[in-house]
């Protein structure tokens, strides 16, 4: 028979004898007679198959194995004490892991202040943090390799079987290289930069806001001269400033301070606007970890 099938009410009666040295005392304090707390040592020790105590008409002594052994079993006890409140801090989301998935335009503004309170109030939860864009996330989704994400896109972006809270909602607004002759503007006319080279993401990865631009530029019976892609919005306004084109980014990714890089605002046409982007917290709404349902609690919202 191995350690693992001994009972804790064998640990506890050692660790009373242990801290006691005296199976009266020690019988007195578990509420038992002595004589079953004797008979139930002695079937330890025949467990274990070592000797625990030595016993004499006048006095109790631990062992060599006893001493080495009565850390290890007061910090058993003491975690198998806790496990009650642990499950139920586990039940209600209080501990447990959540990875989260997000796209670099989140890093920008809205998600280091986000994930710094919630870590504060909810120090317990393991917040695994993945930088990925909304394709990779989709496919994350489908795998279950990510709890929840939060992604960039137009409105009315809903992918099927994803619950989603809005965030965040801003314009777009224009990177253009800092010696461009338009740089000198405060503000920009939409019909002044539909003819310009354009640096922009591949469809495959931001599909409705990708949509959305060529949009504008089909409106005003324009079609983007598309110059470059890139995936990453950082790489994007780097090669802005390298003079390959302009391109329309969310309007917080002014706090990316790109040498040689402003930004513009445009003014929409009537029946033109320029488009707007938010960004959303997204997850599955058969959704199971309770850690997500306090990060969602958690979340700013904005109405819809």
């Amino acid at each position: 028979m191995t350690t693992q099938t001994i009972e804790l009410r064998l640990w506890r009666q050692f660790v009373a004898v242990a801290e006691e040295l005296h199976f009266g005392r020690a019988a007195a304090r578990l509420h038992m007679t002595q004589p079953p707390l004797t008979q139930a040592i002695a079937h330890l020790e025949k467990l274990l198959a070592v000797r625990l105590f030595d016993r004499t008409k006048r006095s109790v002594h631990m062992t060599a194995a006893a001493v080495a052994l009565l850390p290890q079993v007061l910090d058993l006890l003491a975690r198998a004490q806790a496990l009650p409140e642990q499950a139920r801090a586990a039940a209600a989301g209080e501990v447990g892991r959540l990875r989260l998935a997000f796209v670099s335009t989140a890093g920008f503004s809205l998600l280091p202040a986000w994930v710094r309170a919630f870590r504060e109030h909810d120090p317990q939860v393991h917040l695994e943090l993945l930088e990925a864009t909304g394709d990779m996330q989709l496919q994350a989704f489908e795998h279950h390799d990510i709890d929840a994400g939060v992604m960039l896109h137009s409105p009315g972006f809903a992918p099927p079987g994803l619950t989603r809270r809005l965030i965040a909602r801003e314009p777009l607004v224009l990177a253009l290289a800092e010696q461009h002759p338009l740089a000198a503007k405060a503000s920009l006319a939409l019909d002044e930069v539909l003819a310009l080279p354009l640096v922009i993401f591949p469809r495959r990865i931001l599909p409705s806001l990708y949509d959305s631009i060529f949009g504008m530029y089909h409106a005003g019976a324009q079609s983007p001269q598309v110059a470059q892609e890139a995936i990453q919005m950082q790489t994007i306004v780097n090669l802005v400033s390298a003079g390959l084109g302009v391109a329309w980014v969310p309007d917080s990714v002014r706090q990316f301070q790109r040498p040689g890089v402003v930004y513009r605002s445009v003014a929409g046409k009537k029946g033109r606007p320029v488009p707007i982007c938010e960004t959303s917290l997204f997850w599955p709404a058969d959704a199971a970890n309770p850690c997500l349902q306090r990060l969602v609690a958690f979340a700013p919202a904005l109405p819809d």
